[in-house]
């Protein structure tokens, strides 16, 4: 393999990752208390909470997962993004003055309030549980490009990049991660734009090359657009899925709350949002575009796609069980090599330098979101669980020690669950958005029931109790788990709408329950606030 790192490209990457660690000390002071820890002192500014928005959504899920999506198949996940900009204004309007007004740093205390204790835990149970797959998948994508790039050992880049991630978080606290984030946002986005340069620079032809070859593969779709193909992931399949995940991450996720909290002052809080969010829909199309680039580049190289495929037959076999049939590369499709393209390509083909640049992004890309659910997690477990239930007048000093204890397990879990997928075979991005659906268990459906319905804690229990089987029968009924006797009542809707019917059972099933005589009129979850401004 050609590209091995230069001294240019060690020094560019070494630079980054000291500088990276450096800030996590630099805030020491302010993560010595447990409000610095959890919201900064609610001090940061807006545009900087804005950025890191951007570089949590941007992980290392968007910067390898979606070029491989759109080299293997289309643009057909670029319709999650679209969903971007209504949940963005549905967030703004009602979630961040909420957020803002309240005295809680959890994002779920407010359902205590609403429906009772049992709904607090139920929902930030399923987050800390997302949180584990998402780090999990971030740092295994991660370690892709290290491992052609160095011929390490997956788990050891796994391992590293665990350890180092969760000493910042300890350290700096939210603050740390927060800037750390707004300066990992330039990085990567800097990467992107540069890569796809290089990258048309390299093509015969440039763009008109990559528009010729993609159009002719039909590389530029976004999927079928039948309002009865269900089982597929068509253009409305894939747009409920991304309304209802974007509204539970710009709405209810503890790792963007806080952000919100950290914000000086409201309107500040609000433009973080809107350039968080916004930012990320031409981000996103740039990925994909650079995988239908990269979909041109090797139809005009089918060499170099040859040794893409040999190197993934070989890690294969390496983690396969023993006496198991062995890959054969030649047998490998597009989809099978999708996630590895790009890495390849970097550090094959990206000049000294730049090429140090763009793994830089990917360790960005990666340690931007792991550190966030880090301390989002961290704050969880004290708010809902330390101080709830063991001791609620802890002092600032027991809060902290219970802060960076939790820290340092949730870095063990998700470095645990990235060690997991080395044996993976199909698309990151189709595995984290299955997980993504499973795991957020009806949350949104939760939320919006508290918000718009009349329906009191029993009616609420109960409608959740019917959108958890409906969950577990989309999750287990297409996997070999499900009993045979049952054949028939397997689940032919696509995966991605299993977070969409948890959410319309629930909301279904929770309005019925508030109906008179079962329901009330209890104080409403969010109150109603004026137009964003």
């Amino acid at each position: 393999m050609s590209g091995a790192f230069s001294g240019v490209d060690w020094t560019v990457l070494v630079v980054y990752f000291t500088a990276t660690m450096a800030l996590g000390f630099a805030f020491a002071r302010r993560g010595g208390s447990s409000e610095g820890f959890t919201t900064g002192d609610r001090s940061l500014p807006g545009w900087v909470c804005g950025l890191s928005i951007f570089a949590t959504y941007l992980s290392s899920i968007s910067y390898l997962a979606l070029p491989g999506k759109s080299f293997a198949d289309n643009w057909n996940p670029f319709v999650f993004s679209l969903a971007i900009p209504l949940a963005t204004l549905i967030a703004v309007t009602w979630f961040v003055p909420y957020y803002r007004a309240s005295t809680e740093v959890s994002a779920y205390a407010a359902l205590e309030r609403r429906f009772g204790l049992w709904a607090r835990i139920y929902v930030s149970l399923f987050y800390l549980l997302t949180q584990v797959a998402r780090m999990g998948v971030v740092m295994y994508l991660m370690a892709l490009p290290m491992q052609m790039l160095l011929g390490w050992d997956m788990a050891t880049l796994i391992l590293v990049t665990g350890v180092s991630v969760t000493i910042y978080s300890f350290v700096g606290g939210i603050a740390a991660v927060i800037w750390a984030d707004a300066i990992q946002a330039i990085v990567l986005s800097a990467g992107a734009v540069a890569c796809l340069a290089a990258m048309l620079w390299a093509i015969p032809g440039g763009p008109g090359t990559v528009m010729e070859v993609a159009a002719a593969g039909d590389k530029f779709s976004l999927g079928s657009w039948s309002l009865t193909e269900w089982g597929a992931p068509t253009v409305w399949v894939i747009l409920l899925y991304g309304l209802v995940i974007n509204l539970q991450n710009f709405g209810v996720d503890q790792s963007y709350v806080q952000r919100y909290i950290a914000a000086d002052s409201d309107a500040a809080a609000k433009r973080s949002l809107w350039l968080g969010g916004l930012l990320y829909v031409p981000m996103s199309a740039l990925f994909f575009f650079i995988g239908t680039t990269l979909f041109a580049y090797y139809q005009t190289r089918p060499e170099t796609l040859t040794e893409v495929r040999a190197i993934v037959a070989e890690q294969r076999n390496a983690v396969a069980a023993p006496g198991g049939e062995p890959v054969v590369a030649a047998d490998l499709t597009d989809a099978d090599v999708g996630d590895r393209v790009f890495p390849y390509y970097i550090v094959t083909q990206m000049p000294a330098g730049l090429r140090g640049l763009l793994v830089a992004a990917v360790f960005a890309a990666a340690m931007s979101t792991v550190s966030t659910s880090l301390n989002s997690s961290a704050t969880l477990i004290l708010e809902d669980y330390y101080k709830r239930f063991l001791a609620p007048e802890a002092g600032d000093a027991a809060a902290v020690r219970v802060l960076r204890g939790a820290t340092v397990a949730w870095g063990a879990l998700g470095t645990g669950m990235a060690l997991l997928l080395i044996r993976l075979t199909d698309s990151a991005l189709d595995v984290w958005w299955m997980l993504a659906s499973v795991f957020s268990g009806g949350i949104v459906g939760l939320f919006l029931l508290g918000m718009a319905s009349r329906t009191n804690s029993a009616g609420a229990a109960v409608a959740v109790l019917c959108g958890l089987p409906a969950v577990a029968w989309m999750a287990l009924s297409p996997t070999p788990l499900w009993p045979a006797a049952l054949d028939d009542f397997r689940c032919t809707l696509h995966p991605n709408l299993t977070a969409v019917v948890g959410t319309v059972v629930i909301l279904a099933v929770g309005f019925l329950a508030g109906i008179p005589p079962f329901g009330r009129r209890p104080e409403p979850l969010l109150p109603q606030t004026e137009a964003p401004g």
